[in-house]
């Protein structure tokens, strides 16, 4: 009798697993076998956005140094996930204390995403004027990601196999691009970017996570190959502009040594005139305290 049972038992459990995973792959073969979502803004979308191309004629950009450079991402459109508004901190916060230090370099501002209100070039006109700035580094990227399942999702029906069994798949790939742009001349002076490609395979209960970190390490790792391809290219831009191969003008800006040196000045002339009038002072209540005779 026991035997019996443990016989219909097993024949229950069989046929309704075979029937389950019948039902999973059929609900898998109406499914698309592979999705790709997309995040990304682009530059030349952005600074022109009614598709015209550069003006061949751009004034040449005179730079004053020690520069303010204006550092901003631009907002990304996609059917993607992007990236959260800590993470973009900060990697722009990472960018601004590794360009800081360069000796031409007063002040990096790093500009709000919702001061950025229109496109082109007059946008970022009124961006330099409202934080006085003389350069504005734009940073967009591009990242898109592939996901899939294999077979080893159909383990996914079992409790345990969606715990222990890796069945997506996501391949994600990201360009991080810098540009550095003169508003006033509408010119571009420097450029450079990284990319970074990632693969990986997880379970279903990890997969919300794992594409979230896979994304996230994704970009971090474009913006490190960036910043190295930026440097090289900063490097040859200072060549070029000790050379005169630059299409730039560079001036000193008058440092505060010339303006302090004016206030002394007058800050001097002010004591004298009242060290003056302090005198004449005194004098008039010494006459007015002697007696007449």
């Amino acid at each position: 009798m026991i035997r019996s049972f443990r016989s219909m038992a097993a024949l229950v459990t069989m046929t309704v697993a075979s029937v389950l995973a019948s039902g999973c792959s059929l609900l898998c073969f109406d499914c698309e076998p592979r999705q790709q979502y997309s995040n990304s803004s682009s530059l030349v979308g952005f600074l022109y956005p009614d598709k015209q191309l550069p003006p061949q004629d751009d004034a040449i950009p005179e730079l004053h140094v020690p520069l303010r450079v204006g550092l901003m991402m631009l907002p990304a459109h996609g059917n993607g996930p992007g990236i959260d508004a800590a993470r973009k901190e900060q990697l722009l916060t990472q960018i601004r204390e590794h360009f800081l230090t360069r000796k031409f370099i007063a002040e990096i501002v790093i500009v709000p995403e919702y001061y950025i209100t229109g496109s082109g070039f007059e946008s970022l006109a009124g961006v330099k004027r409202l934080y006085n700035l003389d350069l504005i580094a734009i940073v967009s990227h591009d990242q898109v990601m592939y996901t899939e399942e294999n077979a080893l999702s159909l383990t996914y029906l079992t409790i345990v196999g969606a715990f222990i069994v890796p069945g997506s798949r996501h391949e994600v790939t990201t360009l991080v691009d810098l540009a550095v742009v003169d508003p006033e001349t509408r010119s571009l002076l420097l450029r450079a970017g990284g990319t970074d490609s990632a693969d990986r395979t997880t379970t279903m209960v990890d997969e919300s996570a794992a594409s979230r970190t896979t994304r996230n390490r994704s970009f971090e790792k474009a913006t490190g190959q960036m910043i190295e391809h930026f440097d090289v290219a900063l490097a040859k831009f200072e060549e070029d502009v000790k050379s005169g191969k630059a299409r730039v003008r560079v001036t000193k800006r008058q440092s505060g040594g010339g303006g302090g040196s004016i206030d002394v000045v007058l800050l001097c002339a002010a004591m004298s005139a009242l060290w003056i009038t302090l005198v004449r002072h005194r004098r008039a209540l010494r006459a007015a305290r002697i007696p007449h005779r």
